[in-house]
């Protein structure tokens, strides 16, 4: 019989006013994948906050037993010492320090008077090679993808000789081949004995790599799924989630009328930013057209999000080239007041970074993009933010305490819509949404997409990129393909499928 490594016991923990977690009870035998899912905000993160110490012994109620021996973490070093390493959804790397620096930062190989770095890059490029990872150790942090970052976080987690290996949604930046060789690499670790709790809302990849999954709603445990005497389908596992079937994935979007065509990008390139010669969007072509969603579909790096970017008031890359058109006319947009002025908008895929102000309320955040709404002789009125942000909570169905809470306490999927509602707000015709579900649950992607079909129902142009090849079938009406700065196909809905446009897209590698 497996030895049970790790019990967390009716573990309730308390937030002002929300009670996060309501008597949790979880159980991960040695060397197991063991798998937590739920909607945003069931509690999920939180529970392993606790466990890793991020939430001292004392700010919750229960008991955690790890090798039999009861812990009281005040902090995550304490964790770490028992072997206990979390990796957040959030990379903790310095951009500007080699991977080496990085993954020993914190636990320097030495003594106290100096660093051995010998011994620190020697020793980090056996653990890159142990997680299959060619880069040097003295490369910069920045140089490297989001893929290759997440290898570079397991090999630091490696150097401290982890036991059981915590990761908060690991594949939620990554396109399909990085996911995989990741999930692999997991399944290799547990092979030699090393046990991972995984945190995803990709159910699939739950399905592949996981030997349990622990499903917890509303901040309490519903059940746990053994794959031994069950097996995990998507449609199971949504059901413990959101405590029903979900029979459709997408809503349909009924009486669809297609317009005019209101944006068109013709011969469109962009220079990167930084190195001047290199094109990363080359001679594209696109348009969309009134009451359509159309979809870029295309792997990491393809160049999709510095073309939305460049759209939208030039905001990516230097020497930009090619015409846009609005209506029919041509529109120099040379800055992002520019593009709001013309009722263009972009959904940024970093709400936590670039689309909201975490540390305010969301009042304030709603009417971001477009403060001289609610503003007079250039005050703001409070009272016309707090009709805005009223308005958009009962729109958009956003689950808060009240339009003061701070964005940053909201759930994901919650802080999508609040991301939605700014831009919403401008009063845009033309909207890009930058993978608008990524790192939210099933439940919250169902409202999100039926906000998509209300908006193309009044008439709204929506392009949207999106990593899921799933979500691009279920919701658009044409997809574009992107590989390598190029547009290399475009598809109708009717004729499109996951394996048209990925062979698209390696044929286009080939150069084919």
């Amino acid at each position: 019989m497996a030895k049970i490594l790790l019990e967390m016991i009716n573990i309730t923990k308390l937030f002002p006013g929300v009670k996060a977690l309501d008597n949790v009870n979880l159980q991960v035998e040695e060397g197991e994948i063991h798998a937590l899912v739920g909607e945003n905000g069931a509690g999920k993160s939180t529970l392993m906050n606790v466990l890793s110490g991020v939430y001292p012994y004392g700010s919750y109620q229960g008991q955690i037993l790890y090798g039999g021996e009861e812990c009281k973490f005040n902090r995550i070093n304490d964790s770490e010492e028992k072997g206990i390493v979390i990796i957040h959804q959030e990379l903790a790397l310095v951009p500007y320090m080699t991977i080496g620096e990085n993954m020993f930062l914190g636990n320097e190989r030495g003594s106290k008077a100096s660093i051995n770095w010998e011994e620190t890059y020697g020793k980090a490029n056996e653990l890159l090679k142990t997680v299959g990872l060619q880069e040097a150790s003295r490369t910069l942090i920045k140089d490297i993808g989001v893929g290759k970052q997440q290898l570079v976080e397991i090999a630091k987690a490696l150097a401290k000789n982890v036991k059981l290996l915590i990761l908060d949604e690991p594949t939620a930046s990554l396109n399909e081949a990085d996911s995989r060789k990741l999930l692999d690499l997991l399944l290799q670790f547990k092979k030699e004995g090393l046990t991972s709790i995984i945190i995803s809302h990709k159910l699939n990849e739950i399905s592949y790599v996981a030997d349990k999954i622990t499903v917890i709603r509303d901040g309490s445990t519903i059940e746990t799924l053994n794959k031994k005497t069950e097996e995990f389908t998507e449609e199971r596992i949504i059901r413990g989630m959101v405590g029903r079937s979900l029979t459709d994935r997408f809503p349909k979007r009924e009486n669809v009328k297609i317009g005019e065509t209101s944006l068109e990008v013709k011969n469109w390139t962009v220079y990167h930013p930084l190195y001047g010669e290199r094109k990363v969007v080359d001679n594209v072509s696109l348009n969309v057209k009134k009451g359509e969603v159309v979809g870029i579909a295309g792997l990491m790096g393809a160049g999709r999000t510095e073309l939305a970017l460049s759209i939208f008031g030039k905001s990516y890359g230097t020497h930009t080239g090619g015409e846009l058109y609005i209506d029919g006319k041509e529109a120099k947009l040379n800055n992002v007041k520019q593009a709001i002025q013309k009722k263009l908008v972009y959904v940024t895929e970093d709400r936590k970074g670039d689309g909201l102000i975490l540390s305010n309320p969301i009042r304030i955040n709603t009417t971001l993009a477009k403060i001289d709404k609610v503003s007079k002789n250039g005050v703001i009125d409070k009272e016309l933010e707090i009709v805005a942000a009223n308005d958009y909570i009962k729109k958009l169905r956003t689950k808060c305490s009240s339009m003061e809470q701070n964005v940053g306490n909201l759930s994901g999927g919650n802080q999508q819509k609040v991301l939605l509602s700014k831009w919403m707000f401008a009063d845009p015709n033309i909207m890009i949404l930058d993978e608008p579900t990524r790192g939210i649950d099933v439940g919250a992607k169902y409202e999100i997409y039926c906000i998509i079909n209300q908006l193309v129902a009044e008439g709204k142009s929506i392009l949207m990129i999106s990593s899921e090849l799933p979500e691009l079938l279920g919701m658009c009406d044409r997809i574009y393909i992107m590989n390598e700065g190029k547009m290399v196909g475009e598809v109708m809905r009717a004729e499109a499928t996951q394996e048209l446009i990925m062979g698209q897209i390696l044929k286009s590698s080939k150069g084919v």
